[in-house]
């Protein structure tokens, strides 16, 4: 296992962006290639040891078995894991916008809060935040329609509105409480929620399945009810207890499944 350890040694106000930042390109490199390793503020193009203290522990032969650990403030770093495929990386702090958006395979933890678009349109690996995340966790970026098609993201706190917006495939975990809209436009995939929802869950759904472990005060007329069912085998997972089956959203047709528990 190579481990490169970064330690932020200057907070901007400016967000940096961590594009480049990634075990697939940095797995193989020395030290001096990584502390040189591009980073985008602005307009501008920085190299790594501008903001970070760069140190590196053991080696590897392949990407899968690196790890990039992150400590400091990195509420202004944005794009952490983007378009990830392998390795690990391990941030020790809140962060910014679009952390693990777009990534394809590997592992991302966040010890800490994440910003708007977490995970937005991944198709493959692991995202799993400590904290809470803002809006468009799972989702489609904007004007886009596609969102998350696979891959994991485990959120242990609360999420704001529109979760996994246009959500095509894939899983999603909230320990914690949702915003309103969670589940809007999904097409696909499976959602579950341990805590309460706000409104609207499973607006324009069409395919996809939803359990909530929680509360919500009312469901979207285009829901019908179809049952009550003691342990309920849902995406190959009992779940225990007695839960109520909709389906819907019957306004486009569609034949999703919102499961509640009573």
């Amino acid at each position: 296992m190579k481990a490169i350890n970064l330690v932020m040694t200057r907070k901007n106000s400016i967000a940096i962006e961590f594009d480049n930042i990634l075990p697939e390109l940095l797995f193989d490199k020395s030290l001096t290639q990584i502390q040189d390793s591009i980073i985008y503020m602005g307009n501008k193009q920085l190299p790594l040891s501008e903001f970070f203290e760069v140190e590196i522990e053991g080696d590897c032969q392949n990407s899968e078995d690196c790890l990039i650990n992150i400590e400091g403030d990195l509420s202004r770093v944005k794009r952490i894991g983007f378009a990830m495929n392998s390795g690990k990386i391990i941030a020790n702090s809140n962060v910014d916008f679009h952390v693990g958006a777009l990534m394809t395979g590997g592992h991302i933890t966040v010890n800490g809060d994440a910003e708007s678009y977490a995970g937005r349109e991944m198709t493959g690996g692991t995202l799993e935040i400590k904290g809470n995340v803002k809006e468009f966790c799972g989702s489609s970026y904007a004007g886009e329609w596609r969102g998350m098609s696979g891959g994991q993201i485990i959120i242990h706190g609360n999420v704001g509105k529109q979760l996994a917006d246009f959500m095509l495939d894939g899983k999603i975990h909230i320990r914690g409480n949702c915003d309103i809209l969670a589940g809007v436009h999904m097409s696909g995939g499976f959602i579950q929620i341990d805590g309460n929802v706000t409104q609207w869950i499973g607006g324009q759904m069409k395919k996809g399945i939803i359990v909530l472990n929680g509360k919500i005060d009312s469901m979207l007329p285009g829901f019908v009810f179809q049952e009550i069912v003691h342990n309920p085998l849902i995406n190959g997972q009992y779940f225990i207890g007695k839960y109520r089956l909709y389906s819907g959203d019957r306004g486009v047709n569609g034949k999703g499944q919102i499961w509640i528990k009573e």
